[in-house]
């Protein structure tokens, strides 16, 4: 049965915020030319220790994801492929390459698979963590690649976590609401439920002129079961922070008013932000986090992820502001030292401005867009029920084959860092759950 969306209070005496990330996701090279630098991950990871937002949150190290667990949402083949294609193989693989969408856009590379492993894990890993009610907010900022579909690799994206995580929300909660502020369409996920009233999606993103990846028109709600519980808000290129912030509050407002989530999934793409290579918005970073506080304040358990940004310290500056933003901390605008310092060069500075692009989404555009999305809200059968079910395990160990296995690599170092904890963490105390997590 359900059990999370009954117990679960929004009268919580102080937020719990658990925070996932390893290394070794930002060690990745996607080649010389291509604009998605995974380096950004360990840029952000630097500064959240600069700003010593680490002590006040838990800091684990994801499981990889095993692939029978990428399997529940891609197909066998596909995981299967990735698993064992390299850079020094796929030569000999040219109609699978093509088969599943690998090349330019989403090359191969060293590590590819262990790259997917871990910031799917660490969405899986979240998505547990508040299923058994062991945090409040849950943020992986490697996570959010929200292109990948079941079978394909698309827009830089190879496996879906954003669906994995759904995934596992869905077997504790009937409803799961998923918000998407990248300025690309959130494609792989609204495909994933188009079909579903257990999920709704809601995707604010640049429509029009050939943009990536040129889905998202307001027309295109979701079909059968599904109808209605997509949402689609596409603009033009420009949106600065008051325009975007009104419509995102009020689209927000009136979707939990009709549908009544039990868990948020928000994924954070920064490629909105103004200034961005690849993006065409003019949000400031103040613009973009008063998003995540928007979210944060509806008091349900939610579940953060990165997703674009191709300005790389940008990105740094942005995920850390929402890291902060989740914690309730004020980040003073000077960056501290930190081994990265010479990417904010010259003036050091947090907080980054919107630009001056020209707004082209004129008010009553907007008007028009917010008026077709909250009549499609009105159409749906209010908080739709789902038949109760018997909550399925959340581990699915495989069979390991231990000669195909480097027991080094495999056994002892999962074991070593499968958790990081803070040095005042131990399981001590009647309302520590860890413990059990872990003999789960």
């Amino acid at each position: 049965m359900f059990c999370g969306d009954q117990v679960y209070s929004s009268m919580r005496s102080k937020d719990k915020t658990s925070y996932f990330y390893d290394g070794d996701v930002g060690n990745v090279y996607f080649g010389p030319n291509h604009p998605m630098k995974p380096h950004r991950l360990c840029m952000t990871h630097h500064l959240v220790l600069a700003y010593e937002l680490h002590k006040k949150m838990e800091i684990y190290r994801p499981h990889k994801a095993y692939p029978v667990e990428l399997a529940q949402f891609h197909s066998p083949d596909y995981v299967e492929f990735l698993q064992r294609i390299t850079p020094d193989t796929q030569n000999l693989f040219s109609d699978e390459m093509t088969k599943y969408n690998l090349g330019e856009d989403c090359p191969v590379f060293d590590n590819l698979f262990e790259f997917c492993q871990i910031y799917a894990g660490g969405t899986i890993d979240a998505a547990r963590r508040l299923n058994n009610q062991l945090c409040d907010f849950a943020v992986n900022w490697a996570g959010g690649l929200h292109h990948a579909k079941k079978c394909e690799a698309s827009g830089f994206c190879y496996i879906n976590d954003l669906v994995l995580g759904i995934l596992e929300l869905l077997k504790y909660h009937a409803r799961v609401l998923y918000i998407d502020i990248d300025v690309h369409h959130g494609d792989g996920v609204e495909g994933a439920f188009y079909f579903t009233d257990r999920v709704m999606t809601v995707s604010f993103h640049k429509y029009g002129d050939l943009f990536f990846p040129g889905t998202g028109d307001v027309k295109d709600v979701g079909e059968r079961e599904g109808k209605f519980y997509a949402i689609n808000v596409p603009l033009k290129d420009g949106i600065d922070d008051g325009s975007f912030l009104r419509l995102f509050k009020t689209v927000i407002t009136k979707v939990m008013d009709c549908y009544v989530p039990g868990a948020i999934v928000l994924q954070c793409g920064a490629d909105s932000l103004a200034g961005d290579r690849l993006g065409c918005f003019n949000l400031s970073i103040d613009g973009h986090a008063a998003c995540v506080k928007f979210v944060k304040q509806l008091n349900l358990p939610l579940l953060v992820t990165g997703g674009g940004g191709y300005t790389k310290e940008n990105v740094a500056r942005c995920w850390t502001v929402e890291t902060g933003a989740l914690l309730g901390v004020e980040l003073p605008n000077e960056i501290p030292e930190n081994d990265y310092i010479k990417y904010f060069a010259p003036d050091y500075s947090l907080k980054s401005p919107s630009g001056h692009m020209e707004n082209m989404n004129t008010k009553s555009y907007l008007n028009s867009i917010r008026q077709q999305v909250c009549e499609n809200l009105s159409s749906i059968q209010h908080a739709p029920g789902v038949q109760m079910h018997e909550v399925p395990p959340d581990f699915y160990i495989p069979d390991i084959n231990e000669d195909e296995q480097n027991p080094d690599e495999r056994i002892h170092r999962q074991t070593r860092d499968k958790q990081i904890r803070r040095d005042d963490e131990y399981y001590e105390g009647d309302n520590d759950n860890d413990q059990t997590m872990d003999d789960t």
